[in-house]
């Protein structure tokens, strides 16, 4: 998977020694608790380890899982992924590609989503990806807000993805930033 920079951040794939920063990002309720219908905090270095495998298998040319860093300090702030999005059961057509990230408490409110994933989504725009959706848990104001800053439209709720009710954004990446 390759590695995508901004201003301030390096997106970079996942590797088995950010385990321990994985473990802490993940084992907070704070962090996790929009993170779909069976949201749970991560409890151990192994469910960690095993976590980062299933994010390094998703070896594709536009869609990733990246581990999101400072890239002054190398310290890791949080998670920016772009992948297709699971339809609910009973929903048919189209699979279309998924935007979303969380950040460790200690980086939040400091534009790291709104960066890493504009990044995310230029570079996805360069090699073919014409349009992008986020789904977001109707009460999480803060990735709404980061949503309303990438330029994505808010299409209200929907029940299509995740077996859950969102918040549906959804964004064209044909036109130009």
């Amino acid at each position: 998977m390759r590695t995508i920079t901004s201003a301030r951040l390096t997106l970079r794939p996942w590797a088995d020694d950010d385990a321990g920063f994985l473990l802490d990002l993940e084992s907070r309720w704070e962090t996790v608790r929009f993170l779909g219908p069976q949201a749970r905090q991560m409890t151990s270095r192994d469910e960690a380890l095993a976590s980062i495998a299933r994010r390094r298998a998703l070896d594709h040319p536009v869609h990733g899982i990246w581990a999101v860093a400072n890239t002054e300090t190398g310290a890791l702030l949080g998670n920016l992924l772009l992948k297709p999005t699971p339809l609910s059961r009973g929903v048919t057509g189209d699979t279309p590609v998924e935007i979303g990230w969380h950040l460790h408490p200690d980086a939040q409110g400091r534009g790291y989503a709104t960066e890493a994933a504009a990044a995310v989504l230029v570079d996805a725009g360069r090699r073919g990806l014409t349009s992008v959706i986020a789904v977001t848990d109707p009460r999480n104001e803060a990735s709404q807000r980061v949503c309303v800053r990438l330029g994505m439209e808010d299409r209200g709720l929907t029940e299509d993805y995740y077996d859950e009710t969102n918040v549906l954004f959804v964004r064209s990446l044909t036109a130009a930033w």
